[in-house]
């Protein structure tokens, strides 16, 4: 008998390593980012069997067949959607400015997206004013509302959209709703669906997390984006999802959450509905392509507000955000100033500020000082030492959980949106950037950066080469996991 356990166990551990070399393999066959292949090969083997199944789980961008056969299809459509706006009076290459050009020739080649001018734009920095604006845009709606966030959470004002949104469906308002659903946990498990449901509101949950799909797909592939679209004229986005930070993870130990949002009116709102409108079908498979814009100019208008959207993820072309970033980041020539509540960058961005910051370029991260995640709060602080030595700023906001994600290069254009510089926002998530460039709105954003840099401390390197042994080994004990996070 113990022969055949003896047995047994060699087969077993023959197995292992045979599948732990399959998958080795196939991580360096898939060609990704160095660090990420290196990461992932730690974990497989320093964590037997627990990283091979993080693998088979995590490892791969998997959508799941029907969804990423409806994705395949679609992108040509919805190329030629984009590449008629070419077409459109909006569209002024000869008006975008030196800085902003690299971004948008690149966004044209591989998305067909153009940058479109004419629009008009409003910064949100407070949730009541974000959420008060909202309300007033939907009281106002005519035709139809489209609304598409990673977390709804009920309570606070985030009832009162709801309320406003039950209103706009009585009097005939169409209203469609996409939800993530590992995000919005707590909505789907409460009443709100059912009530909405009575109204005729379409509440479609995204990406439906559960125990017998977890072979199909990604289980952590999230819906990341957050848009409102009404009656194709006024649209939302940001990085705020639809919760009032005086209901949400109040017991945390991290403050409330500190958000923006920017209003558009003009050309660009039918991008963000044409964005929304894939998401819509990849979930449900029914076809909401928008009108093309009319993209009238006034030719008294001297301010064009142009703006290039950027969407991301899944069924777009790889590593896209990532390209613009690291683009952004290189050719800057004065200042960068990033603020993310998450940073675990790939290792190519780590490199770019590293870079950016040795050849005299002013480079601030503002960071919040507590996370809600500790493992993304310990794996951050793995990349400080080298940008500290390369004279990085770094900031640590204590006004809250800064959530806002924003980059400003060089005082000229700005990039806002729902990306994190993390590896799950860069390589997996359905995400969505705004690159603006206008001076105004970039102006108004430096404002607010100031403004949290003024509620931050700033890292001391010297202070910080002091830190004890345990905190460094904590440190590069979570940097493993950053495919993960």
């Amino acid at each position: 008998m113990q022969n055949i356990y003896s047995l047994l166990a060699l087969i077993g551990l023959f197995l292992y390593y045979a599948l732990a070399i399959g998958i080795s393999i196939r991580v360096v066959v898939k060609r990704r980012v160095v660090g990420v292949s290196m990461a992932w090969m730690m974990i497989i083997y320093v964590l037997p069997f627990v990283g091979v199944a993080a693998y088979l789980l995590f490892g791969e961008l998997n959508l799941g067949r029907k969804r990423a056969d409806r994705a395949k299809q679609m992108f040509e459509p919805y190329g030629e959607w984009f590449k008629s706006l070419h077409q459109c009076a909006a569209h002024q290459p000869s008006r975008i400015s030196d800085e902003a050009l690299p971004i948008h020739t690149l966004c044209e080649k591989q998305l067909r997206i153009p940058s479109l001018s004419g629009n008009t734009m409003s910064l949100f920095t407070a949730p009541d004013e974000i959420m008060l604006a909202i309300i007033d845009d939907i009281n106002k709606a005519k035709d139809f509302i489209h609304l598409e966030f990673y977390i709804w959470h009920p309570g606070g004002m985030a009832n009162d959209v709801a309320f406003a949104l039950i209103q706009a469906a009585d009097r005939g308002v169409k209203i469609r709703i996409l939800l993530d659903s590992a995000g919005s946990r707590s909505f789907f498990k409460s009443d709100w669906p059912i009530t909405l449901a009575k109204h005729d509101i379409e509440v479609v949950e995204a990406l439906s997390v559960s125990a017998w799909r977890m072979f199909l797909r990604r289980m952590d592939l999230r819906q990341h984006r957050k848009i409102v679209v009404i009656d194709n004229t006024i649209a939302y986005t940001g990085s705020m999802n639809m919760v009032d930070p005086r209901f949400f993870k109040t017991d945390a130990g991290v403050g409330q959450w500190v958000d923006i949002m920017v209003r558009t009116t003009g050309p660009n709102v039918a991008v963000l509905n044409a964005i929304q409108a894939w998401d819509w079908e990849v979930e449900t498979g029914e076809r909401l392509l928008p009108q093309i814009p009319e993209c009238r100019l006034e030719p008294e208008r001297h301010d064009f507000d142009a703006i290039q959207t950027i969407p991301s993820g899944p069924g777009m072309p790889p590593y896209i955000i990532h390209q613009v970033l690291s683009l952004a980041i290189y050719q800057a020539r004065e200042s960068i100033t990033i603020t993310t509540p998450y940073f675990v960058p790939s290792e190519a961005l780590h490199h770019a500020l590293i870079n950016a910051g040795e050849r005299g370029v002013t480079v601030n991260i503002i960071l919040p000082k507590r996370n809600d995640s500790l493992m993304v709060e310990y794996a951050s602080r793995s990349f400080y030492h080298e940008l500290l030595q390369a004279g990085v700023n770094i900031y640590q906001f204590d006004g809250g959980l800064l959530h806002t994600k924003s980059v400003v290069i060089d005082e000229k254009y700005s990039l806002i949106g729902t990306v994190n510089l993390d590896m799950r926002s860069l390589w997996l998530n359905f995400e969505v950037t705004l690159a603006v460039d206008d001076r105004e709105f970039t102006e108004q954003m430096i404002w607010l950066q100031r403004d949290y840099m003024r509620q931050s401390e700033l890292v001391c390197f010297s202070r910080w080469k002091n830190r004890t042994v345990f905190e460094r080994a904590r440190e590069h004990f979570f940097y493993l996991f950053s495919p993960l996070l």
